[in-house]
């Protein structure tokens, strides 16, 4: 049994939807939670005009009836309320006439997929790219991550994510505790640990502001009461290590995944890395956690740790140089309403997706048709973990 999901939608289309399959039947679907993932990936300051337009909210199609799952695919859809702005530009229809305003792009924003999508699927106007390459998709994918959230706080898995950096500006501590992250109040402006690190950050947010500019960043999500032996060693796609690098990697402008401390690791010998075991009455555990909670691509039980690495975004108020496609002449690149940072909304985003990657695990490990199946194969695992 698998839990997996696809999104289909464009920035300024309709809607967007999302389709969810492998969620247990008898699962307690609360619409408000998924209802408020998606409002906590519209705040964080520095966010653009968007986010004011957009109050998402999700509505069920199919799958879910009475609050409970029925075992069969999960339909939701988020409306796009600007739609009504876009609609010739956006038809699905052949048009009679031109719009009178068909906001062609022929100049490609550096740092997007609009050049390289262009050429990809030949195509003269770039808008048929940056409308599915926008960011507007995870939207989406927070709906399906919320739905993943749910069946992992049924075994009482949670996931939560903080701001480690912005810009040039690192949070102290670096490495926030569990509880340092979940202290961070729900109207935090950086969902950052560290208030006076946050006050910099936000006047270093309207610097960039002022200079047509925009900041990346680091986030981190952690992963909390995550149980031994989700993964597996024994096939490279197979290794949750790899699943979630790709998954955390596949958010926009994301650059890199560091998993644990893995980028200082590389530089240490191998004394100061590696978590030394220690056996107790009834279980193993580590005084450290550099791995991650990840070792050989299996989960180890400790707290699973992973860092998205966030460049700027793409889309600069003061434009960078680039072409007409078809002219061929200089110019600047086109303008689309932006941010000036997203790093907290990509921290977001990315819990649902480990969100995503933990619940398939925990699928294809207990298994089971209903909730209550699953439940059954996963307390007998957790009682034979307790005599090895």
């Amino acid at each position: 049994m698998h839990f997996k999901f696809t999104t289909a939608g464009e920035s300024h289309g309709p809607a967007l939807v999302t389709i969810i399959e492998g969620v247990p039947a008898g699962l307690s679907i609360d619409k408000a939670a998924i209802d408020h993932e998606l409002w906590r990936r519209q705040q964080g300051y520095g966010r653009g005009g968007r986010m004011k337009i957009e109050a998402d909210t999700v509505q069920i199609l199919a799958g879910i009836r009475h609050g409970s799952a029925l075992g069969s695919p999960i339909a939701l859809m988020i409306e796009n309320k600007d739609f009504v702005h876009w609609e010739d530009v956006m038809s699905a229809e052949p048009l009679s006439e031109q719009p009178r305003n068909p906001r062609i792009v022929t100049r490609p924003r550096p740092g997007h997929a609009d050049l390289a999508g262009g050429q990809k699927f030949q195509t003269r106007d770039l808008r048929d790219i940056l409308e599915r390459a926008s960011a507007r998709e995870t939207a989406a994918r927070v709906a399906a991550g919320a739905v993943a959230k749910q069946i992992l706080q049924a075994f009482n898995i949670e996931v939560r994510s903080h701001v480690v950096s912005l810009g040039s500006i690192l949070a102290n501590p670096i490495t926030a505790t569990w509880e340092d992250i979940t202290r961070i109040p729900a109207d935090s402006l950086l969902n950052c640990t560290d208030k006076t690190a946050e006050a910099e950050m936000i006047a270093a947010i309207d610097q960039a502001k002022t200079d047509g500019d925009t900041l990346g960043g680091i986030f981190e999500v952690v992963a909390h009461g995550v149980p031994v032996g989700l993964g597996s060693h024994t096939s490279w796609e197979d290794k949750l290590d790899g699943r979630i690098a790709r998954a955390i990697m596949s958010v926009h402008a994301v650059k890199a995944v560091e998993i644990g401390t893995g980028v200082e690791n590389a530089s240490l010998p191998g004394s100061q890395v590696h978590d030394e075991i220690f056996a107790g009455d009834t279980s193993f555990s580590r005084k450290t956690n550099r791995a991650g909670g990840l070792e050989g691509g299996i989960t180890n039980g400790e707290e699973l740790r992973v860092r998205g690495y966030m460049k700027p975004i793409s889309t600069l108020r003061k434009p960078l140089n680039s072409v007409d496609i078809d002219t061929k002449l200089d110019s600047p690149a086109a303008f689309e309403r932006s941010d000036i940072t997203a790093v907290p909304a990509a921290g977001v985003i990315a819990e649902s997706m480990l969100a995503i990657v933990l619940a398939n695990a925990m699928r294809e490990k207990f298994g089971g048709d209903s909730l209550a199946e699953m439940a059954r194969n996963f307390t007998a695992y957790r009682e034979s973990l307790s005599s090895y």
